[in-house]
């Protein structure tokens, strides 16, 4: 019997290429694992807690209305300057203040609130007198704040461990306010980047008596005047940390009286019947601000904040955050499908899946919030778009590296920022210019040639290095563009390609510290080849044309016009080690630097009688006036 040829078995090639395949899968799988890890790895390393925090704050918190029974009474600039400096104030101003608003049954707030610590003693009658007003209908909470150390604390697990919210003290006012009053603490505990985002709801001393916050207290002895059931309280963490949604941004929407006008009792005390005062320094001088998640540019007072966190405590507003292991864990399996999704797959799918999951994340995470959960806004998307971009830089590499390149040569000359908004613009290298406002420098070393004549050639080599580099060092630190080396002479100017702000200031800064390397320089020179260099500076600010000049083929981003032409005459009249600069230069820093005038005694070519030079002695200050 003849053996069969085989058929129904898998040939040699075919069984190849199917372990190739199976391994290529294993290969892929192995892969994306890695990858998805490490991408959900750095969620816990913390290298998107800045931005996610940011766009998590800018997404999650919208101003919104409030119900009206929250006042402020701010120790504001207005009754600073009535009432003169408030560390000159005496106690019985706030005395003064609680006995108007108390001044009866029918017309007292509900709560009054101070949030001024009134710590020591002072004068016995102001004392005296405060301690009384504050206690007429006990309706008075009055600041006290507690200070941390790090302490050993008995975790879930029963393990040990450091907690840095361990109460170390706490500083209460002086005996008869504290008796008299209701104690709250007005702990603001900022987050790591400097934003104010969650408010401490208690703090518990080391004998276990418990003090709430100024806010809570607030809000349970209003509902409780009011007949209201007693304040739900937030999910708040182990430490009593717990997310405040905001009502508004900094001066938005509070009710704000200085308490100038309600000393002068201008205010009818009848308007604060049964609402929540708040008393408090209102003022920048004061120091009692913080930037809030609401808003990263302004400054919210302290009063501002005891509000909000008031007003989400009297709607029953919370907030719960998701802890970070399960929003890992659901990161790692999302990013896995979304690998699976864009690997070898076409630009217009991949695109599709990646809107459709960065989108979908957002709309899901404004759902999940109005219903009280807070998920990391950016952790998702940033994720799927790191793999989207990942797999569209596999198929365009070689134009990714071009690039690349370009623009660290273009770095060689510009700033880092300004190389950046530039590649934004995408009209950066069309050729063409247009005006602008500039301050243009030109520095030249001085008695350069003689010398080079008198040493070999590498050493002249080496100087014109050193040289070159602590030019460029001085222009590009101090965001300046770097336009030309013409042998040992170098131009550079401010206020372009970008516009910026004191740019002059920091043309003359950059001048300045070219003058005082070039001290450090010719040391150093002295010492190694017994020579010494000195350079000749002049800066003048004016219009010129700005732009890419010369052709197609051959371009050059510099600057033109009569401006450039007169920086280059003041530095070709400075003496070695001397900074020149024009009328306009000294004119558009007035106060800021020191000067000495030469009135027109130096000639400039091309300039009529009368130009003014002066010589730059010292910056005065680099922060305008």
């Amino acid at each position: 019997m003849k053996k069969g040829n085989g058929q129904g078995k898998i040939p040699p090639a075919e069984k190849g290429g199917s372990v190739r395949e199976f391994l290529g899968h294993r290969k892929f799988v192995l892969l994306a694992l890695a990858i998805t890890a490490g991408l959900t790895l750095l969620t816990g390393l913390g290298f998107l807690d800045g931005i996610d925090r940011a766009a998590s704050d800018a997404w999650y918190q919208t101003p919104r209305a409030f119900d009206g029974d929250i006042v402020l009474v701010g120790i504001d600039q207005q009754a600073i300057q009535e009432l003169g400096p408030y560390n000159q104030w005496g106690r019985e101003i706030m005395a003064t203040a609680l006995e108007y608003l108390n001044q009866s049954e029918a017309c007292r707030p509900a709560v009054i609130c101070l949030d001024v610590l009134y710590s020591g003693r002072s004068n016995p009658q102001a004392d005296k007198r405060l301690a009384e007003a504050a206690g007429v209908y006990g309706n008075v909470v009055t600041a006290c704040t507690a200070s941390y150390e790090n302490g050993f604390v008995e975790e879930e697990t029963g393990e040990f461990g450091r907690d840095r919210f361990a109460v170390r003290d706490l500083e209460t006012p002086y005996a008869e306010l504290t008796e008299k009053a209701v104690l709250g603490h007005i702990n603001a505990m900022i987050d790591t980047d400097g934003i104010l985002r969650h408010h401490l709801l208690s703090i518990t001393l080391p004998g276990g008596e418990e003090i709430p916050s100024m806010a809570l207290a607030a809000a349970e002895r209003f509902r409780s005047f009011h007949g209201l059931p007693p304040v739900e309280r937030p999910p708040a963490d182990r430490h009593g940390f717990w997310y405040v949604p905001f009502c508004g941004r900094p001066g938005d929407l509070w009710e704000s009286i200085s308490i100038a006008d309600l000393l002068s009792g201008s205010i009818s005390p009848d308007y604060f019947a049964g609402k929540i005062v708040f008393i408090g320094p209102y003022a920048p001088a004061l120091q009692d601000s913080y930037f809030t998640s609401i808003d990263h540019a302004e400054a919210m007072y302290g009063v501002e904040y005891q509000a909000n966190a008031v007003q989400a405590l009297l709607w029953g507003d919370y907030r719960r955050e998701v802890g970070d292991r399960p929003q890992r864990l659901l990161l790692f399996l999302i990013l896995l499908l979304a690998l699976a999704a864009f690997w070898k797959r076409s630009v217009r799918f991949s695109t599709v899946v990646w809107l459709l999951t960065a989108g979908g994340w957002f709309g899901l995470c404004t759902v999940l919030y109005r219903r009280g959960i807070v998920l990391h806004l950016l952790w998702v998307p940033m994720g799927v778009t790191v793999l989207y971009v990942g797999c569209l830089a596999f198929n365009y590499i070689n134009a990714a590296l071009e690039r690349r390149k370009i623009t660290n040569t273009f770095q060689r000359y510009v700033a880092p920022e300004i190389v950046r908004e530039l590649l934004k613009e995408g009209e950066a290298l069309e050729l063409g210019g247009r005006q602008a406002e500039i301050a243009v420098l030109f520095v030249d070393v001085r008695g350069f040639t003689p010398m080079s004549e008198l040493l070999e050639p590498r050493q002249v080599v080496e100087i014109l290095n050193r040289y070159l580099t602590l030019i460029s060092d001085c222009i590009l630190n101090n965001h300046g563009t770097l336009d030309k080396f013409v042998g040992d002479a170098a131009m550079a100017f401010w206020g372009a390609p970008l516009p910026q702000e004191d740019y002059v200031m920091k043309a003359v800064r950059a001048a300045m510290d070219m003058a005082e390397g070039a001290v450090a320089l010719s040391r150093e020179l002295q010492e190694r080849y017994g020579r010494t260099v000195s350079f000749g500076i002049g800066v003048h600010v004016g219009p010129a044309v700005v732009g890419n000049i010369g052709s197609r083929r051959r371009m050059d981003y510099t600057a033109i016009g009569d401006t450039v032409n007169t920086a280059a005459r003041l530095e070709a009249n400075a003496p070695g080690g001397t900074v020149y600069i024009s009328r306009a230069v000294a004119d558009a820093l007035e106060g800021r630097i020191r000067t000495t005038s030469l009135g027109d005694s130096v000639k400039l070519k091309g300039k009529k009688e009368g130009f003014e030079v002066l010589t730059l002695d010292a910056i005065v200050s680099e922060k305008k006036c």
